[in-house]
């Protein structure tokens, strides 16, 4: 990708004093706008829950209803 200056060469752009100041009673030329300004390509961050976690936590939910149903057996005993 080339990359162009979006700004005009002050001694080839008329209405502009020497050194680039503007004259009284003169409009500055329009600013332009870059291209390459702003992102450049759009990131899209993944959404949910990754699958190892997940996992993990429901192992460990299990074990713990597990441990609570084995108490309940020991009690009721």
């Amino acid at each position: 990708m080339s990359h162009t200056n979006p700004d005009p060469d002050p001694r080839n752009t008329p209405g502009l004093d020497a050194g680039g100041g503007v004259p009284p009673g003169e409009t500055p030329p329009a600013e332009s706008s870059m291209p390459e300004a702003g992102p450049q390509e759009t990131h899209n961050p993944p959404t949910g829950w990754a699958k190892a976690p997940l996992t993990l936590i429901l192992l460990v939910v299990v074990l713990v209803a597990a441990l609570f149903a084995a108490m309940a057996l020991i009690i009721a005993l």
